[in-house]
């Protein structure tokens, strides 16, 4: 308990100016856990005005910031990749001290152009998860970028829902709150009903879909030159369904369907899934089993002990832009530090 309650005091005097100094002093004084494994969950990495047409609250980091983490996890920390993961999990063997998985989901372009020249050269892996159905069409737009492009570019100051609630939509910090309400609104509909309320809120936005212009995702040719270079490539279906909202036989399809895309355009994929956000209900765990899938990562926060973790149910750490370095720091530390203790001595649910 001393210890859970130190990490949670860490991580929160890390939004703090000496939260860098107070996270050195963790890592030196930690107790790590061996072979514990700290994931990092990233999605775009770009300047906050280079895309205004997609949603603004996937942006994980900008440039310079990114490159200020990746260079701690250079310095402080042993980067491993996917395959180490896997193997270690197989053969239930200990992964290095500090070991620390870099992943990106959905393909952004963005992970080409800016993020994987700064992992490159500091020589950490990344594990790219990809959306296949959209490599395929890299000019089609996730349902939240397009519900976000509608808010963005609206003339409507305001939008009635049926409940009577109204959400105004006068600046840019009301259409972010907006996106938030109705994407959690969607994301609690089974999925055809929900893709259809992108439409219907499309249409009573007034606005068209995006129009053709530069690509939000990356597209077959750009994913081979990436694992030529040493980027590996995983599932995240075809299409990007919440697993829980569609049947287990669509579910099934999804994920096995992804690793197919991959082997067919790019070569060997690791049986290794990413559920599509983070969503890893019961029955999304069982259509991942039935996909023939090894390792399945989450976005629930927290450290694993590969060789005794729920292989389908992986914890990662997600990281947006307000998260900063140091705070990426202290929630290494404590996801390989204490919360990773707890899972092993079984006081932490899985």
């Amino acid at each position: 308990m001393v210890r859970e309650a130190a990490g949670r005091l860490v991580i929160g005097l890390a939004r703090g100016s000496p939260a860098d100094w107070l996270a050195a002093l963790l890592e030196r004084v930690a107790p790590w856990r061996p072979g514990s494994l700290a994931a990092l969950t990233y999605h775009r990495v770009d300047e906050p005005a280079a895309r205004p047409d997609l949603l603004p609250t996937l942006l994980s980091a900008t440039p310079a910031s990114f490159a200020a983490q990746v260079a701690i996890i250079a310095d402080r920390y042993r980067p491993v990749s996917l395959a180490e993961v896997v193997e270690a999990a197989r053969q239930r063997t200990r992964l290095p001290e500090r070991a620390v998985l870099v992943t990106f989901d959905d393909a952004y372009r963005d992970f080409a152009t800016n993020a994987w020249p700064i992992l490159r050269a500091a020589g950490v892996p990344a594990t790219l998860f990809v959306a296949t159905s959209f490599a395929d069409d890299p000019r089609r737009r996730f349902w939240w970028d397009r519900l976000w492009h509608a808010l963005r570019t609206t003339a409507r100051e305001e939008l009635a829902l049926g409940s009577g609630r109204v959400l105004p939509l006068v600046g840019e910090a009301d259409r972010v709150l907006a996106s938030r309400e109705l994407g959690a609104r969607i994301k609690s509909l089974e999925h055809e009903p929900a893709m259809d309320e992108v439409g219907r809120l499309l249409g009573e936005l007034g606005v068209r879909e995006a129009p053709d212009g530069d690509p939000a995702v990356l597209g077959w040719a750009e994913l081979r030159r990436l694992a030529a270079e040493g980027v590996t490539l995983a599932a995240h279906t075809r299409t990007h369904p919440l697993l829980d909202r569609v049947s287990t036989a669509r579910a099934v399809k999804e994920i096995a369907g992804s690793r197919e895309d991959l082997q067919r355009e790019v070569g060997p994929a690791p049986a290794v899934l990413a559920y599509p956000a983070g969503a890893a209900g019961p029955a999304a765990v069982e259509s991942a089993r039935r996909a023939g899938i090894a390792l399945a990562f989450t976005t629930r926060r927290g450290g694993n002990d590969v060789r005794h973790a729920h292989p389908l149910r992986l914890r990662r750490i997600n990281v947006g832009v307000r998260t900063g370095r140091p705070l990426v720091r202290a929630q290494l530390v404590w996801a390989s530090t204490v919360d990773a203790r707890r899972r092993r001595s079984g006081s932490g649910a899985w």
